[in-house]
This record gives C-alpha cells, structure tokens and sequence, in this order.
C-alpha cells in the first residue's frame, strides 16, 4: 500500500527537539502509530474471546495439557 498525506498537531517543543535531533517525524510518528495499533488489536481481541481464553484455562485446570501424555520429554 502507497502512502498518505495526514495532518498531525504536535507541541512545539516536541517538534523543534526532533528536528534539531535529525528525526524523521513521519517515520517516528508512523511508528508509533503501528505499535498503538497493534497493541489496541490485540486488547480488543483479547475482550472479545475473553470467554474462550477462562473456558479453555478451567479445562486444562481441570485436566491437565492435552496430549501430555504423549510428551517423550
């Protein structure tokens, strides 16, 4: 996928220390942007089957790893 023209609003003083320190805002910014969204896909997902993720922790509660006694370790 090409990339896009975007707008952002940052503090001054942000800013001007970024440039005096060489950073690319963009790439700092697009960076960041991709870790916020991966970290709120994986909250969201985790919400989301939050009720599979208890019912298969009280199963192996219950009855152990499947497959364990096959483990030749």
């Amino acid at each position: 996928m090409g990339r896009v023209k975007v707008n952002l609003t940052l503090d001054a003083d942000v800013a001007e220390t970024a440039r005096a320190l060489g950073l690319n805002m963009s790439r700092v910014a697009e960076a960041a942007i991709s870790e916020a969204a991966k970290l709120e896909r994986n909250r969201l997902w985790r919400t989301e089957n939050q009720a599979a993720i208890n019912a298969y922790a009280d199963e192996v509660a219950k009855e152990g790893l499947p497959l364990t006694g096959l483990r030749s370790f």
